[in-house]
């Protein structure tokens, strides 16, 4: 027997299954394919920052157009204009399921997250999720209220008390503004989030 040729046979033997076992490859024991909970991470993610980013831009705007602009002028346009921005607002179908589904997607993209083992991904993701329900709370503890009682008061051409004004004035524009700070804080939590997901796919 060729030692040449026994060697080059044990040798090739050895290298085929050297390749067929190797970690990582597809179909191999023990390879590291994505699975699902993968592949819905990345666009979740992406999702909660866009709805998330839009609370945080209708909120900026009511903060330096809306409510400044309303305060300049008289307290029956005021009025007015509040009841039929909230009107608008509570009747659009599109508003309430990103209100609403920017909080259920953040809370299910940390929970992900944290699953595949990414637990300082998931950190950020979980204070964006905090953060957003600070501004739920808020909404449906002081806005909502306040609202309900500017809708009650009636037409606004038959007004004589303008108390409400005085707390659409104060507390309202004052918790609208904290409703932006914390969207503000949970997108940058999702901004950051987003980068580290993407180094740790990228590998």
């Amino acid at each position: 027997m060729n030692p040449e040729h026994g060697s080059q046979g044990s040798h090739g033997t050895h290298g085929m299954h050297g390749s067929h076992g190797t970690p990582g490859t597809p179909g191999a024991p023990g390879t590291t394919a994505r699975t699902g909970a993968d592949r819905v991470a990345g666009p979740l993610l992406g999702l909660s920052t866009v709805l998330v980013g839009l609370m945080a831009g209708l909120f900026f705007a009511f903060d330096v157009s809306v409510m400044p602009g309303l305060a300049a002028g008289d307290e029956r346009t005021y009025v007015t204009a509040m009841q039929n921005f909230n009107a608008a607002i509570d009747g659009n179908g599109l508003f309430g399921s990103a209100f609403v589904l920017a909080l259920l997607a953040t809370a299910a993209a940390a929970v992900v997250e944290y699953r595949k083992g990414r637990r300082g991904t998931a950190v950020w993701v979980a204070a964006a999720a905090v953060a957003y329900l600070v501004v739920l709370v808020i909404t449906f503890a002081v806005n909502i209220p306040l609202n309900n009682e500017l809708a009650a008061a009636g037409d606004a051409a038959k007004l004589t008390d303008f108390a409400v004004v005085d707390k659409f004035k104060g507390t309202w524009v004052t918790t609208n503004i904290l409703r932006t700070l914390l969207c503000t804080a949970a997108l940058a939590a999702l901004a950051r989030a987003l980068l580290l997901h993407g180094r740790a796919t990228a590998r």
